[in-house]
C-alpha cells in the first residue's frame, strides 16, 4: 500500500540521483561543460585564489652574476556567497489516497511531478547562466489591460510566478502568474487586474531579486566590481569585448579567439550564441566547406568552428556570441542536489492549512570564473 512514508523512500532512493543527473548534465550544454566541485567552499561563501600575470624570478645572466630577483606572481582572492537554489513539487492528499492501492498509478503521479520539476528547473537554471545575478527577467515599457510589453520576452514562460518592482527595488506587484507569452512581439500577460504604474517596472522571478548565481551577464558587464574585487584595480577581471560586429565573418571570430590567446594565454574551447547568430555562422561556414558536428557531454549535438563546439541558447542575448574557456569556470557547491528533510527525516510534508504534501529539492552553489580576461564576447552581430 502506498503511503507518504513509502513515497519518501522512493524519492530518496530512486528519483534523487536521476533528477540530479538530468539537471547537471542534460539541462544545459554549457552547464554540462563546467566542472562542479565542493572545493573552495568556506561556510556560506566561495573563496578561491586566482593567479594572474607571470612570476618575476626568471631571467638570464652571467655565469657568476646575481640571480634574477623574485617578484612573485599575482594573487587575488575571489569571494562570492553561495546561492540558494530550490525546486518544489506538490502532491494533493486526494491524489495520494486515490492511488493508495495502485502503486503503478502513484509512480505515474510522481513521474509527472518530477518531469515538471526538471523542466521548470532546467529552464530557470539555464536562464541564470546568462544572467547577472539580479534575477531580472525584463522591463515593462507599456501596459494594455493585463498585457505588458517588454524589452525582451525570452526569459519568460507560461506558469512562472513573478514580482514587479520599480527602479529603487520597491514593490509594484508581487506573486503574479505569467498566463501568456508572445515572443515575437515581446509581450506577456499576467494574472490579476491591471497593475497601475507598471510602466518602467522591472520583473523578477518571485522572491529572487539579487539572489541568483553570478552568470555570464555579470562577468561580461560594465560593473565596477566582480567577486568582491574592483575591476579598475584588477584589469584581468575584464573579458575581451568586440562591439558593433555587424555582418559576421570567420575572420572576426578567429581574430577574437587569437586575441584572447595572445593577451591571456587562454584557449577557447566552447562557443555559445543566440539562435540568429548561429544561423549567421552556419551561413558563413557552409559557403565554402562542410560543417562538422560534435556530440557534447549530456548528449547535445553542436556544429563546430575550427574544432570548437558552437551551441545556440535561447537565453543568450540577441546578436551576441560568447567565446569561453570552460576550464576557467567552476560551479562551486556545498553539496549536489538534495531533498530538504524535516526534523524527522521526512521529505514529504503537509503544507500548513492545506490538504497538500510538498517536497523541496535544494542546492547551494555559485558560479565562478577564475580568469575573466581569458574569455571574449562579440556583440552587435547581424542575425539571420
Amino acid at each position: 500500500m502506498v503511503t507518504t512514508t513509502s513515497a519518501d523512500g522512493v524519492l530518496k532512493s530512486y528519483y534523487l540521483d536521476a533528477v540530479a543527473e538530468q539537471l547537471n548534465k542534460t539541462a544545459n550544454p554549457l552547464l554540462a561543460a563546467i566542472e562542479q566541485t565542493s572545493s573552495d567552499v568556506w561556510g556560506k561563501d566561495v573563496r578561491k585564489a586566482a593567479v594572474y600575470g607571470v612570476h618575476g624570478g626568471v631571467g638570464a645572466g652571467t655565469e657568476d652574476g646575481t640571480l634574477p630577483a623574485t617578484g612573485g606572481g599575482g594573487y587575488a582572492q575571489l569571494t562570492a556567497t553561495l546561492k540558494n537554489l530550490y525546486g518544489r513539487i506538490e502532491i494533493s492528499d486526494k491524489a495520494v489516497r486515490a492511488s493508495r492501492s495502485d502503486e503503478g498509478a502513484f509512480i505515474d503521479l510522481l513521474n509527472t511531478e518530477m518531469e515538471q520539476l526538471v523542466r521548470s528547473s532546467s529552464f530557470n537554471f539555464g536562464r541564470m547562466l546568462f544572467g547577472d545575478g539580479s534575477g531580472k527577467l525584463g522591463t515593462v515599457s507599456a501596459v494594455s489591460g493585463t498585457t505588458y510589453t517588454l524589452d525582451s520576452a525570452r526569459n519568460f514562460a507560461v506558469g512562472m510566478i513573478v514580482d514587479l518592482k520599480d527602479a529603487d527595488g520597491d514593490d509594484v506587484a508581487l506573486g503574479r502568474t505569467v498566463t501568456g507569452v508572445d515572443y515575437a512581439n515581446k509581450k506577456i500577460t499576467l494574472s490579476g487586474t491591471t497593475i497601475t504604474g507598471a510602466e518602467g517596472a522591472i520583473i523578477y522571478v518571485q522572491g529572487s531579486k539579487d539572489m541568483e548565481i553570478t552568470g555570464l551577464g555579470a562577468i561580461f558587464s560594465d560593473s565596477t566590481s566582480l567577486y568582491g574585487l574592483t575591476r579598475a584595480d584588477h584589469p584581468w577581471l575584464n573579458p575581451v569585448e568586440v562591439t558593433s560586429v555587424g555582418t559576421l565573418t570567420e575572420n572576426a571570430v578567429q581574430k577574437a579567439i587569437d586575441l584572447v590567446e595572445e593577451s591571456a594565454g587562454s584557449r577557447i574551447n566552447f562557443i555559445v550564441c543566440s539562435w540568429g547568430v548561429r544561423r549567421a555562422l552556419y551561413h558563413v561556414l557552409s559557403a565554402y566547406r562542410q560543417i562538422d558536428s560534435v556530440e557534447l557531454a549530456g548528449g547535445a549535438k553542436a556544429i563546430t568552428f575550427n574544432g570548437i563546439p558552437v551551441v545556440a541558447d535561447r537565453f543568450c542575448p540577441s546578436g551576441t556570441m560568447y567565446l569561453l574557456n570552460t576550464d576557467d569556470f567552476r560551479l562551486h557547491q556545498l553539496c549536489d542536489w538534495q531533498w530538504l528533510e524535516g526534523e524527522n527525516g521526512r521529505i514529504l510534508s503537509q503544507v500548513p492549512g492545506k490538504p497538500v504534501y510538498t517536497a523541496t529539492l535544494v542546492k547551494y552553489a555559485e558560479l565562478l570564473c577564475s580568469r575573466p580576461c581569458g574569455q571574449a564576447v562579440l556583440k552587435g552581430i547581424s542575425e539571420e
